[in-house]
């Protein structure tokens, strides 16, 4: 196994991520009742760094009926890990990964004509039609097929006898934007890719479009099957459009505690560049996380932490592996439970807040976190 994948024992150190897996049952279950239609939940990048065989796991309790994966390597973890729910990959991998997408069961998203004649020759050999979902691009710019070579590639589809052809669909690029009309204006392109497969006979069981935003906004982009991501780790997929308001729990909560406390005098420095001192006599705790575990930098002076039930901020530049709170008059005792994201008492850090200081999207607050931190699977 890569190094790379390898997660660091716990037990080792105080800092850690812990999961709800029943948050995560739930808001499965929430969406999939919102959108009557079929789930398949997003587990691609380790579940969002959450963990993607346990979150995949919870996700098909709470309802789902799919799962979704970037890579093939991504569907190989999870068979690996026992999973035998139906597994789709979001976009062609290079042709020479055909043969372990095959043999690990999974089903590819196909667009392109060397890709869907590959497929079509290896169902033809196997006796076996090969299912496949193909991919429309309807404005997102990024891969599917364009609308120059829809007819084309539904012909070549269409005679393809190799091929059992599961499901059509497409990406949303601005569904987390209430106030355009982009969505409505792919959603008609869509639609006119479905009539034009029909006509040629094409007419798969699922049709789909909807992300979580899409999930969540837009009740036409629905159809058979959603897929929601960020949402099933009860994550916003933008600042206009708020998970919590609409009936999703966080699954991740990011712990640590504090490693050492002294007391510093006004105008005293820390950390690196001197970008912040004591503005008055008063307490320093250092807590062992920073930006190898995936604390952006970007938070400097920016961000606040949980300890003793009260918010506080961090402060001076993050550094590699710690990072300081100022605590006043309030002694930090060594051991102390710091929550980074979560709750505490009656207070909480969302993701959300990090997203905004550090000027990103919540997305990226969590896939940065690293494989130093332990996954703890809670539920």
């Amino acid at each position: 196994m890569s190094t790379s994948t390898v997660r660091f024992q716990t037990g080792l150190r105080p800092t850690r991520i812990e999961v709800d897996l029943d948050a995560v049952r739930a808001n499965v279950h929430h969406l999939g009742a919102l959108a009557d239609a079929e789930v398949c939940a997003v587990v691609k990048a380790d579940g969002y760094e959450h963990g993607a065989a346990p979150v995949a796991r919870a996700a098909l309790d709470g309802g789902a009926t799919w799962l979704a994966v970037a890579l093939v390597e991504e569907g190989i973890e999870l068979r690996d890990a026992g999973l035998d729910a139906p597994i789709l990959v979001l976009s062609e991998p290079p042709i020479a990964a055909v043969p372990e997408l095959l043999e690990a069961k999974l089903t590819p998203t196909a667009y392109r004509e060397p890709f869907l004649a590959v497929l079509d020759a290896a169902g033809r050999q196997r006796a076996a039609p090969i299912p496949v979902h193909v991919k429309v691009d309807t404005g997102m710019g990024r891969v599917g097929i364009p609308s120059g070579e829809l007819t084309e590639r539904l012909r070549q589809v269409a005679a393809a006898d190799g091929l059992d052809v599961q499901g059509i669909f497409t990406h949303l690029a601005r569904a987390d934007e209430p106030d355009v009309d982009t969505t409505d204006r792919q959603l008609a392109a869509f639609e006119a890719a479905l009539d034009e497969a029909a006509k040629l006979g094409v007419r798969p069981r699922l049709r789909h479009a909807a992300n979580t935003a899409g999930t969540l906004l837009h009740p036409s982009a629905r159809y058979d099957l959603v897929r929601p991501g960020i949402g099933i780790y009860g994550l916003s997929p933008a600042a206009e459009v708020d998970a919590a308001e609409h009936g999703l729990t966080p699954a991740l909560h990011l712990l640590s505690e504090v490693s050492y406390a002294k007391r510093v005098d006004a105008g005293t420095p820390v950390s690196y560049g001197h970008r912040w001192r004591a503005p008055d006599d008063g307490w320093i705790a250092t807590v062992p996380i920073g930006y190898a575990d995936g604390v952006p930098r970007a938070l400097t002076n920016r961000a606040q932490v949980l300890l003793g039930g009260r918010r506080r901020p961090m402060v001076g530049s993050v550094t590699m592996d710690q990072l300081m709170v100022w605590c006043g008059d309030d002694e930090p005792i060594v051991g102390d439970e710091v929550v980074l994201l979560g709750s505490q008492g009656e207070e909480t850090i969302r993701a959300e807040e990090w997203a905004a200081a550090a000027d990103t999207i919540t997305y990226e607050i969590v896939t940065q976190l690293s494989v130093r931190l332990p996954r703890h699977h809670l539920g």
